[in-house]
């Protein structure tokens, strides 16, 4: 078996954890996380296994939308520490071998921002080209309108300089116009300021939204794409752009830059993501196996992002609205559950009832997806959302370290959830002394699939199994193959999986301890367990010595 790869492309078998400043971990006892906090538990992010942190913004704001509405692109948030702080953290993550990417929110600023301060003084100011201006605004599609809970419009009156202006999102987050190039050489600015304190990348935020609402149109959208790209690997190599692209496979394969690969580094899968929830809610394998079969190959050195849950809604805007209202029904049912009319503000954990060998599979079945796997904080211990906050902060709560919690020395500012999921049930403390915790779980995951790069690199193909509760696949490189397979449904299964090319080899499991054998005319008989996962690795027979001696001869 020949698997040789360099560390220019660690994306692509790399697991990203992304986690949230403000609630992770507070240093100095006043109950908000900060980077201190952050930095006293880099130990448990690095024993967990992950291999790349990811921020979510840090950076001074009102905090009207937490944290993606910013007033200063160049510092950390006085809450949230310092720029001491934040380098003092970034030295310790990288001596423990870990990567740090931060999400990139250049698509709008505050309307604190200095920058929309001064161009909305005038129609005359030097700065009103940074953002984008109307006279006569087209009418709004309202089904188009991002946050329809609190918005009806894309446009905002400014009575003092006597136009309108664009907000993508909440009005108080004026859209940037990357159609002026101050602008676009202001985002590079950005991204070369902290990739010398030491990020490896950035997670860009809604990236349709950036290279299309810009006045006037680009001709070109995506060259901007490419430009970031291509300034971002001349000042580091391997340095990445992580996509939040959420449209169809036919239109997000241009964003990884046609062929060429020149343009996001990795995108989330929402697609495969949404297809994966309809299954879970079936327990019927074959809406994601479809989209899988769909999902176009990315460019060399690109890769899918792989993720059941994210820190947003888990939005279920490409179903069907009668798929939407199957998955509601299952994981959702009350109105208080669900937000936008396209989505869920519930974790993992509780939409699939606590039931821990629902999770599990869950979980096996993100690892083993073909892609980068991202956790959002706290799935490792299968945290709940506190439904009380409001909109999507219901799943950004407190990290919950202990039975008190440990988040912090006083209260925290964010309200730690009650019943089953509090921290007196859920924590880290606890599930490191359960050696059938979910959080051992996740230990083991990362393990196999680090010890996997056929997951990450390999060609797969999704396997036919003759029952539709069981989704199979294989992955296959350099003359090495892992099979893998999850049964959706609560009742045991038995499959048979045609292997081409494996006749005669032995599949190890690489989960728990046993062996299947791929018999002469390339059939393997797989058992399932209720809810039940298995990752197998192909490999020949061994040859019995005295076999060995007569070949010899």
């Amino acid at each position: 078996m020949r698997l040789t790869y360099t560390s220019d492309v660690w994306w692509k078998n790399a697991v990203v954890y992304c986690l949230d400043v403000e609630t992770f971990k507070d240093g100095n006892g006043d109950g908000v996380g900060d980077f201190r906090g952050l930095t006293q538990q880099i130990d448990y992010l690095a024993g967990l296994g992950v291999t790349c942190l990811w921020l979510m913004p840090f950076f001074p704001t009102p905090n009207r939308d937490d944290g993606y509405d910013i007033t200063d692109f160049y510092s950390v948030d006085p809450r949230l520490g310092t720029l001491g702080d934040f380098v003092e953290f970034m030295r310790t993550a990288h001596d423990r071998g870990l990567r740090v990417i931060a999400d990139l929110v250049v698509n709008h600023t505050s309307d604190q921002h200095p920058w929309f301060t001064e161009a909305r003084r005038s129609k005359d100011s030097p700065m009103r080209d940074w953002y984008v201006w109307s006279d006569t605004p087209e009418p709004d599609d309202p089904s188009q309108v991002v946050f329809p809970d609190k918005e009806t419009s894309f446009w905002e009156y400014d009575e003092g300089s006597g136009q309108y202006f664009l907000h993508s999102f909440y009005r108080h987050q004026p859209d940037l116009n990357v159609g002026n190039h101050e602008v676009r050489d202001e985002i590079t600015r950005i991204l070369g300021f902290w990739m010398e304190l030491g990020l490896s990348g950035f997670r860009v935020d809604a990236v349709p939204f950036l290279i299309e609402n810009v006045n006037p149109k680009l001709s070109t959208p995506h060259e901007f794409l490419a430009d970031l790209r291509a300034f971002m690997t001349r000042r580091k190599g391997g340095s990445i752009l992580l996509g939040e692209v959420n449209v169809p496979y036919k239109q997000l394969i241009r964003y990884f830059g046609e062929g060429l690969g020149d343009q996001i580094t990795m995108c989330f899968d929402f697609i495969g993501m949404q297809n994966a929830w309809l299954s879970l809610a079936r327990e019927d394998a074959r809406p994601l196996a479809a989209a899988l079969r769909e999902r176009p190959q990315p460019p060399k050195d690109c890769q899918w992002a792989m993720f059941l849950r994210n820190h947003d809604e888990l939005t279920l805007d490409k179903l069907t609205e009668e798929e939407r209202q199957e998955v509601f029904r299952a994981f959702g049912p009350r109105q208080d559950m669900q937000i936008f009319g396209r989505g869920l503000r519930r974790r993992l954990p509780t939409m699939l009832g606590g039931d821990l060998r629902r999770v599990k599979m869950a979980y096996s079945l993100m690892f083993s997806l073909p892609g980068t796997p991202v956790i959002f904080y706290g799935e490792e211990i299968g945290m709940g959302e506190n439904l009380h906050e409001e909109g999507r902060m219901a799943v950004r709560i407190p990290m919950q370290w202990s039975e008190d919690g440990g988040f912090s020395q006083s209260e925290p500012v964010r309200e730690i959830p009650e019943g089953s999921f509090a921290p007196d049930r859920v924590n880290v403390a606890d599930q490191k002394r359960d050696t059938s915790s979910l959080l051992r779980w996740f230990q083991l995951l990362i393990e196999r699939y680090r010890e996997c790069p056929e997951l990450a690199w390999g060609d797969y193909t999704v396997l036919d199994t003759g029952h539709k509760a069981v989704l199979a696949h294989r992955c296959d490189v350099d003359g090495a193959t892992v099979v893998v397979a999850h049964n959706f449904c609560d009742t045991a299964v038995d499959v048979e999986l045609t292997l081409t090319g494996l006749e005669g080899n032995e599949l190890t499991d690489l989960l728990v301890d046993g062996t299947l054998e791929v018999s002469g005319d390339g059939v393997a008989q797989v058992p399932l367990g209720p809810h039940g996962c298995r990752w197998m690795r192909a490999s020949p027979p061994e040859i019995a010595p005295e076999d060995a001696s007569a070949k010899s001869q």
